[in-house]
């Protein structure tokens, strides 16, 4: 992954949050994180004070959700990013303890590019992000139209 995307993480879990950008970091990758504790400052960051994400035109963004966020859910903000045209086309990767699999569908359905259930033990969970920020230091990110 280039070092001009920008990773969006959504992450209620501060615990969960430093594990992840720890071990993004381990893996190599050195891109900006802007961290995100809720939905409304996600959405509010996403799209702008106007509400139509033109102020991420020209820029990549990659955006790590977690589901199970306090006030909306991470469907709802991957579902308003896959509908906008500014954004469509960002990677989103879907990160949550959900390994329903009705919700893993839906999700993919509605254009995740990734979902990564997070495994319960510490160790396994940040070998897994290990293995996630690999990826992404191989993928191609395009920029927002």
């Amino acid at each position: 992954m280039t070092e001009h995307v920008t990773i969006v993480m959504v992450e209620d879990d501060e615990g969960h949050a430093r594990l992840i950008e720890k071990n993004i970091r381990r893996a190599g990758v050195r891109n900006d994180i802007l961290p995100f504790t809720d939905g409304t400052s996600a959405v509010q960051f996403l799209f702008g004070a106007d509400g139509t994400g033109r102020d991420h035109i020209g820029r990549a963004l990659l955006v790590l959700l977690d589901l199970n966020l306090p006030d909306m859910t991470g469907v709802e903000i991957l579902t308003r990013i896959k509908q906008n045209e500014h954004l469509k086309r960002s990677p989103v990767v879907v990160l949550t303890t959900t390994d329903d699999k009705v919700e893993i569908q839906r999700c993919y359905d509605l254009g995740a590019n990734v979902y990564v259930t997070k495994p319960v033990n510490y160790e396994n969970f940040a070998n897994a992000i290990r293995q996630l920020g690999l990826f992404f230091s191989v993928i191609q990110v395009p920029e927002t139209d």
